[in-house]
């Protein structure tokens, strides 16, 4: 991760930087959490733009490495951490912004869609969605429950059971995105929109946010030691373990 935080705006920049896709590993998720509870500590930083350190990727989503030929322990553990991410982005008090300057599946977009605000470059190659089911895998509840919260339960249905991939501008039709912009004013426009939302007092905003949210983040934590159960018990299948090695393989 690397973090920017202008003093004179309060608005941090957090680039991801794990070449070459920006896969969401054990080691990027822990730094990721870590950053982000030091900028909600950081008095002087009301705005975040999470955004990619690399070109035409956001982020691949989970690292498929983590999730195939470890112990049970090890996916236990990436699985926490990758609810921890969640936990505090999702719940952030911080206004938060997603530039999205690339393509950006699975753990990716969910990552994009806990933020405040989408902003996605405007390049009809770049894609954006939860496509686990094409992989052979089930978004979690969680996941499911942050896309209903972003584009309504029928296109939520759809994308999820076809494992859908949508271009940016079919993104921007289903509301999966707020905005699009030329890939090379990203970021300008990114600083912009979160200029606009701190000038609603933090208290009042923060409250509202809490709000909307509260009841998304209060099922996860009400369900969270079930929830790595289940993925733990899910991944350490055999018929798993093999598409995922047929996959690795076939990325290769």
């Amino acid at each position: 991760m690397v973090v920017e935080l202008d003093e004179s705006t309060g608005i941090a920049v957090l680039k991801m930087k794990n070449p070459p896709v920006n896969t969401l590993s054990l080691e990027l998720l822990t730094e990721f959490s870590i950053s982000l509870e030091k900028l909600e500590n950081d008095r002087g930083c009301r705005g975040l733009i999470l955004t990619s350190a690399a070109t035409k990727i956001f982020s691949a989503g989970l690292d498929i490495n983590e999730m195939c030929g470890k112990s049970m322990e090890h996916y236990a553990e990436f699985w926490r951490a990758l609810q921890e991410m969640w936990l505090k982005l999702y719940n952030s008090s911080m206004v938060t912004i997603a530039a999205i300057n690339g393509t950006s599946p699975a753990g990716g977009c969910l990552m994009a869609m806990s933020c405040d605000f989408r902003i996605m470059a405007e390049n009809p190659k770049y894609s954006i969605g939860l496509n686990e089911t094409q992989l052979g895998i089930v978004a979690p509840f969680w996941f499911k429950d942050t896309m209903v919260n972003t584009i309504g339960n029928r296109a939520t249905e759809r994308s999820l059971q076809l494992g859908l991939l949508y271009s940016a501008p079919e993104a921007y039709k289903i509301g999966l995105v707020d905005q699009l912009v030329p890939e090379e004013n990203i970021q300008s426009a990114a600083a912009t929109v979160a200029t606009q939302w701190l000038t609603i007092p933090d208290h009042a905003r923060q409250i509202t946010k809490s709000m909307m949210r509260k009841p998304t983040v209060d099922r996860l934590l009400t369900h969270r030691e079930s929830d790595i159960q289940n993925f733990v018990s899910f991944i350490t299948k055999d018929s798993i373990q093999k598409s995922l090695r047929m996959y690795i393989e076939m990325l290769k």
